[in-house]
């Protein structure tokens, strides 16, 4: 054999191996992720961009469960005579979590109010930044009273 011909059959070893291993090795690398990195678990994280505290809200139904895509919604005035105002609004992950950073750590007519809702349930939750900055609080969704005028 020759040395051109070595050279073909080495390369052409080396393409049929790479050809049925690759599949193989991407394959087994698919099956090792873990649930935690898939993106519907992501902690949705909204920057007020205003202040060095944070919330951190556990969206849940009265029976526990946690509460997927509820709008979680907060009016925040702040700064020297409640010139600066700031609206937040932001959707739970799956695992009914959602965390606001970046709030003012004085605001006016304190505790704030997070309001939480879905189709039928709403719930609120005060939040007072002055007392505790960096918080985790949970937030209980129930039934909407709508009162009808007669």
């Amino acid at each position: 054999m020759t040395r051109i011909q070595r050279r073909m059959c080495t390369l052409t070893l080396v393409a049929g191996l790479t050809t049925f291993l690759c599949p193989a090795v991407a394959q087994s690398s698919q099956q090792t992720t873990s649930p935690a990195e898939d993106p519907a678990h992501k902690l949705p994280v909204l920057d007020g961009g205003a202040g060095p505290c944070s919330l951190e809200l556990q969206v849940r139904t009265t029976d526990g469960k946690p509460v997927y895509a509820a709008t979680v919604k907060v009016h925040i005035v702040y700064g020297f005579a409640g010139a600066r105002r700031l609206d937040l609004q932001a959707a739970t992950n799956v695992d009914g979590n959602v965390k606001f950073i970046g709030l003012p750590a004085r605001v006016r007519k304190p505790p704030l109010e997070f309001h939480a809702s879905t189709d039928k349930l709403v719930g609120t939750v005060t939040y007072d930044p002055q007392t505790e900055c960096q918080a985790k609080h949970d937030l209980t969704l129930d039934v909407a009273m709508l009162q009808e005028a007669k």
